[in-house]
């Protein structure tokens, strides 16, 4: 399937989305690989790992071109090699989704909704924390609650953060899509963050940004 969306966001963020229809040998033909990435590659025994790292090289080449490269620093944060985009990352499934930005720092965070995650609510559901009792809507509130902090996560550079006790959403409606309210708050951050959701097909992806100079 390959490219299935392209999107330029509001604030200077672009989106992209790739399905993964291809077997490793056709997703390896589609990109060139440096010396560095090769071995990285070699060195997932996961079969569907291959395929992510793949997609994820070729996707940001459809987005950003064909020089841009990801490094990663030591708590294994993506950034493009030249700086010339902040840069996250996210897969799940069939899906990989890129979140790029010449001036904003970015966070993404997308989950197909396969298992029942109520039975891990307790991990990082905040007790402040309201979700919705409607057993329609119950499963799908607590996934965008799982990728809002998980976006959190990677905008704060994973640092030392607990879902449960450092990372609030603020109480918002259920709907398909919509803006919701995160707050960080632990003994080395203290920001907040307006959030993007939305649900497409089985996935919810989440998503924010911020300059880069606050």
């Amino acid at each position: 399937m390959g490219l299935i969306a392209k999107k330029e966001m509001p604030k200077d963020c672009i989106l992209g989305t790739w399905e993964i229809t291809e077997d490793l040998d056709t997703l390896r033909s589609q990109v060139h690989l440096e010396t560095y990435e090769q071995v990285r590659l070699d060195g997932f025994k996961n079969y569907n790992r291959k395929l992510e790292f793949l997609s994820v090289r070729i996707l940001l080449r459809e987005l950003a071109g064909e020089k841009a490269r990801i490094i990663y620093n030591k708590t294994n944060k993506p950034y493009v090699k030249d700086n010339s985009f902040q840069i996250s990352i996210t897969h799940s499934h069939k899906l990989t989704s890129i979140l790029l930005s010449k001036t904003k720092k970015v966070g993404i965070d997308l989950e197909f909704m396969s298992h029942r995650i109520e039975n891990i609510a307790d991990k990082f559901i905040h007790p402040m924390e309201k979700i919705s009792h409607d057993p329609d809507l119950r499963r799908y509130h607590m996934y965008i609650h799982w990728c809002a902090k998980e976006a959190l996560y990677k905008i704060c550079d994973k640092n030392e953060l607990n879902f449960k006790l450092h990372l609030f959403i603020k109480p918002f409606e259920v709907s398909e899509k919509g803006e919701i309210k995160g707050f960080v708050h632990s003994e080395k951050k203290h920001d907040e963050f307006n959030m993007q959701y939305f649900k497409m097909d089985n996935y919810v992806v989440v998503m924010c940004c911020k300059p880069l100079s606050i």
